[in-house]
């Protein structure tokens, strides 16, 4: 006798250790079958996971649960991300805790320390996973630091290398002095802030900037080209009076410059702001560093030289204030401030970096959204993707992170004099120089025990090698970009070049991810699948919404609206938090957390428990379907509800399909059908198990764990798992 409701903690472990024990999520090469491959997109290990990483776990298991009943081999390959910076980050908040730093560590025994840590986070990650049910071959599970990973990204950028995609240079990047690394441009985020906007007197000029304090880095001050007011100014010399002594700039005329902003007249600091960046480029500026990587002024700001930014500023506003030059300052100026991702302010500098160059690697990646080889949905997202990659520039793969895939470049100490190391020496203190200096007191063996970062300049010797080529060579300390290492992770799970799961599996078939990411990863996903084996990675591209807070605003910790998956899984169960999550929202719109959905979706999977529960009585019959019009009505519709549902699916309509099955479910089958058949439950015996069966199958993707929990309950064990059924009216 089944009990009267449905309780999800009685079944939702011992189900998954069923499936486990089954093996049903462990995928199998059979040539006679089609394969349907999806890799779930690693959920970072340096936390739990979000509502984001929940949707997407329930979409991806929906179309892989679906597949398998169609008869599809099906291979969904878990995994892990290292999450290079954030993971640092995180890792660098406990150890603030615990009063240290990474300065307290060399990078060998920083990265171990990290590593512990990882995989502690990784095993809730993983656990997290398993809870939702996610019918992943844990056979395959992959983390991006394996060590298969880690040679498979290296070769490539050997392979990059070789084929002369790949070169250093100084370039304005966005870094982060607290971190220590730098950030693509859409890695980064932009506050609006209250800043004092000061009006500075420059020679005959007075201009406006927020950043007095680099000055010292100023060689053009520039006007719009069309501005009468200053027309006659351009190519002229003006002497300023600074706080170092007087010193002349060359007035230059670019369209860059806003004639309504301030005065009309800008301050060009071609090292530490990237228009004015581009600006020097176009008019041939020398840059000059004011800000260190340290985040402090450098010796050419003076006597202000090793204060950091806001001391710096506040001390060069009270001494231009002293020497008459402030004409005013705008105290409630609002702007935009790039910050970082742990909210630090970004300071534009010139770094040598490792860069890809895509022109080569972009247009075929772009042809094959056009052509339709990869499609995009929803399509309307097309359009970012094909905007994002007629405009990217070459890619900055390098960072100046400890946790990550080092890059195997070496450089021989002799050939590389100039060469800026930290390490931490044999008495424990941290030493800073050029190798050439360095190693006029320390052996080069003790400079790579300690060592911390190394920093080459543009025009450094070095080899490419994923081995130490000899003694006298020191690798690079930077690490890659986390999207240039994602963005092989197709190719990584499925053991390229050589593996079987490679030449059966891939292409896979769907990319299902956030659209967030659609420029960051997916894009690079498609530029290195092609370039490495000729095909796109996936055929299709499913980009799924936001998942908001409660108030529609983005979760965030320091906004305190942040919703712990657990707590509704603990509360709901995990069917009704997937199923509320995927049904009623729009396709790849970004939405509130549905809360009341999924109370609403608890009530459903305790309404099959109870539809089941009134024909548990006449489970044995063996009375067959009959030509009652009841009957023939329900089974009409049952046949209309899964083509539909099908073919919903087909096209990554996922809520319209939850919604369909749902209303077939509570108001066609319990609602008017069983109100119809409870006097002739005997007659109708044959009508009612076909019925709840091919329901529980449609049911099944969305909300696996009570199906299965009703279909142990009402069918034979002969007829096996119900997730190794075959789909309803599947061909």
């Amino acid at each position: 006798m089944m009990d009267k409701n449905y309780d999800h903690k009685k079944f939702e472990d011992s189900i998954n250790k069923q499936w486990s024990e089954a093996g049903v999520f462990t995928a199998k090469r059979d040539p006679s079958k089609k394969p349907y491959t999806i890799v779930l997109p690693p959920p970072n290990a340096s936390g739990k996971m979000h509502t984001g990483n929940v949707l997407m776990i329930a979409i991806e298991d929906i179309l892989i649960r679906w597949h398998r009943m169609r008869g599809d081999e099906v291979l969904w390959i878990p995994g892990t991300d290292h999450a290079g910076t954030e993971t640092q980050i995180t890792f660098e908040k406990e150890l603030k805790k615990q009063g240290k730093s990474r300065f307290n560590y060399n990078r060998k025994d920083f990265y171990e320390e990290i590593w512990k840590f990882v995989q502690n986070n990784k095993n809730l990650v993983e656990g997290q996973i398993k809870k939702m049910g996610a019918s992943v071959d844990w056979t395959r599970n992959k983390f991006t630091l394996d060590p298969d990973v880690v040679a498979m990204v290296s070769k490539t950028f050997e392979k990059l290398n070789n084929d002369g995609l790949i070169y250093r240079g100084d370039y304005m990047v966005n870094y982060c002095p607290n971190c220590g690394t730098t950030y693509a441009d859409i890695e980064i985020d932009h506050i609006e802030r209250k800043d004092p906007l000061y009006y500075l007197k420059y020679g005959p000029f007075v201009l406006a900037t927020v950043r007095p304090e680099t000055k010292f880095g100023d060689t053009a001050v520039a006007v719009h080209p069309d501005d009468p007011r200053y027309k006659e100014w351009i190519g002229k010399e003006i002497n300023v009076e600074g706080l170092n002594g007087p010193f002349k700039l060359k007035v230059i005329g670019d369209e860059y410059v806003d004639p309504k902003f301030g005065s009309g007249v800008v301050k060009v600091t071609p090292a530490h702001d990237p228009n004015d960046y581009e600006m020097g480029k176009r008019h041939n500026l020398p840059s000059i560093k004011v800000v260190g990587l340290n985040g402090k002024l450098t010796q050419v700001a003076g006597k202000y030289a090793g204060m950091t930014v806001f001391t710096a500023r506040k001390t060069v506003v009270e001494d231009l204030e002293a020497k008459g030059l402030i004409e005013k300052i705008d105290e409630n100026y609002v702007h935009s401030v790039s910050v970082c991702k742990a909210g630090h302010d970004v300071e534009p500098t010139i770094l040598p970096n490792w860069f890809i160059k895509i022109d080569s690697l972009r247009a075929p990646a772009l042809e094959a959204v056009k052509n339709g080889e990869v499609k995009i949905f929803p399509k309307w997202r097309t359009l970012t993707y094909v905007r994002w990659m007629e405009n990217m520039h070459d890619w900055a793969i390098s960072r100046q992170n400890i946790w990550g895939i080092r890059i195997p470049a070496w450089y021989k100490a002799v050939e590389n004099p100039e060469l800026v190391i930290s390490f931490i020496n044999s008495e424990g203190s941290v030493v800073t120089g050029q190798l050439s200096e360095l190693l006029k007191n320390n052996k080069l063996t003790e400079v790579k025990k300690g060592l911390q970062t190394l920093i080459a300049p543009a025009g450094a010797k070095y080899i490419i090698s994923t081995n130490e080529p000899g003694e006298d060579y020191i690798q690079e300390t930077d690490t890659f970009d986390t999207w240039f290492s994602s963005g092989q992770w197709p190719l990584a799970t499925l053991g390229y070049p050589d593996s079987e799961d490679f030449k059966y599996f891939y292409p896979t078939n769907v990319l299902e991810t956030g659209w967030e990411i659609l420029s960051k990863w997916v894009s690079r996903m498609v530029m290195l699948g092609i370039y490495l084996t000729g095909k796109p990675p996936f055929k299709a591209v499913y980009l799924h919404g936001i998942v908001r807070a409660l108030d529609g605003r983005k979760m965030s910790k320091s906004l305190g609206n942040v919703i712990n998956p657990e707590e509704y899984i603990e509360e709901f169960g995990v069917d009704a938090l997937r199923m509320g999550l995927v049904a009623g929202t729009a396709t790849g719109k970004d939405f509130s957390f549905p809360r009341d959905r999924i109370i609403g979706y608890k009530k459903f999977a305790n309404k099959l428990w109870n539809i089941a529960r009134f024909i548990e009585p006449i489970r044995a019959s063996e009375v067959e379907m009959t030509k009652n019009g009841d009957d023939q009505w329900i089974l009409t519709e049952l046949e209309v509800v899964a083509r539909k549902a099908n073919q919903y699916l087909e096209k990554f309509r996922f809520a319209e399909a939850a919604e369909l099955i749902y209303e077939f479910v509570w108001h066609k089958f319990a609602d008017v059908y069983l109100e119809k058949v409870k006097d002739r439950r005997e007659e109708a015996s044959g009508t009612l198990h076909k019925v709840l069966s091919d329901s529980l199958k449609l049911c099944h993707p969305f909300m696996p764990f009570v199906t299965e929990a009703v279909w142990q309950e009402i069918f034979p064990q002969e007829e096996g798992l119900l997730i190794s059924q075959r789909w309803p009216f599947s061909n």
